[in-house]
């Protein structure tokens, strides 16, 4: 077994880190501060963070084919260039649920993107229920919803042949799988493939390794878990030096290592004495795993 080592390196101090995505062909890390409303850029190579700030809460970023980005920002999906700094709206959602947001988004292999909603925290760790959707976008701005009244709609990914669609609705403490249909986008006979233990808090953002199994944030849990989704069973845990665990994907050199958010939302003054790292980003080493190039969304 190899050693496995933590490291923080960008000490953010975000109130709700989430997102990160590598971007391969710059060595960037991409992230996102929710309630501090800013998009992050971290330079792998130069240890520099640059930052956009935008106009609400903003739940995403991903890479755009087209080139920019696309990101989460309100209940809008807009177009990021971040030489200019500007935001352009592209698309909107639940424009019946105006106190709706976005949360966490990922691009399938075929450059849709899938993105889902929750209700505004009324308080720091407070939501309104069944509030939330899951929606997809494909390249010409069709919005399909494929689920509702979901509490917290949250990490998500595909098995490595496409056929299983992965993810996760917070509050239900489990990680669920779909059936998925590359050619439509559809998902259809959901099921549990794991449900969380006492400890391990609430399941939050995750990734899918090259060998098909997934790295899944623990929120207040303090900790990344690998399950194998075929057999349900956790394979191994990653601890980190704060509780609020939010998202992981990989990247780096051969995708060796795992990058993951974290948040310090609602934590006390003795809490951040104890946890001075909490809103950080911590790369994981020696895990003796890669994981896969994220994909651009086609719009």
């Amino acid at each position: 077994m190899s050693s496995v080592k933590v490291e923080c390196v960008v000490k953010a101090s975000a109130v709700i880190g989430e997102g990160p995505v590598w971007e391969e062909s710059q060595q960037h890390l991409l992230f996102v501060d929710i309630a501090g409303q800013k998009i992050q850029r971290w330079d792998s190579v130069t240890n520099h963070t640059q930052s956009v700030e935008t106009d609400d809460m903003v739940a995403f970023v991903v890479p755009r084919k087209s080139g920019g980005y696309v990101a989460g920002v309100g209940r809008s999906i807009v177009a990021v260039d971040w030489s200019t700094q500007k935001l352009t709206s592209l698309v909107d959602v639940d424009e019946d649920k105006p106190n709706n947001r976005f949360n966490d988004a990922k691009v399938d292999p075929i450059g849709r993107l899938f993105a889902g909603t929750m209700g505004r925290e009324v308080r720091p760790t407070v939501v309104e229920k069944q509030q939330g959707s899951l929606f997809s976008v494909t390249s010409d701005l069709t919005v399909t919803k494929h689920l509702d009244q979901v509490d917290i709609s949250n990490g998500l990914d595909w098995s490595l042949d496409q056929k299983t669609f992965f993810y996760i609705d917070s509050l239900s403490r489990t990680v669920d799988a779909f059936d998925y249909d590359s050619d439509t986008g559809s998902i259809s006979n959901r099921r549990v493939i794991y449900r969380m233990e006492d400890g391990e808090g609430f399941p939050d953002g995750m990734t899918i390794d090259a060998e098909g199994r997934l790295w899944v944030a623990c929120y207040n849990g303090g900790r990344v878990i690998n399950i194998d989704p075929i057999t349900g069973v956790r394979l191994q845990t990653v601890s980190l030096p704060v509780t609020k665990i939010t998202s992981c994907c990989f990247g780096g050199v051969d995708y060796s290592d795992l990058y993951v958010t974290s948040a310090s939302l609602g934590l006390n003054e003795t809490e951040i004495k104890h946890q001075p790292l909490a809103g950080g980003v911590f790369r994981v080493t020696g895990l003796g795993v890669k994981g896969l190039p994220s994909n651009s969304f086609s719009g």
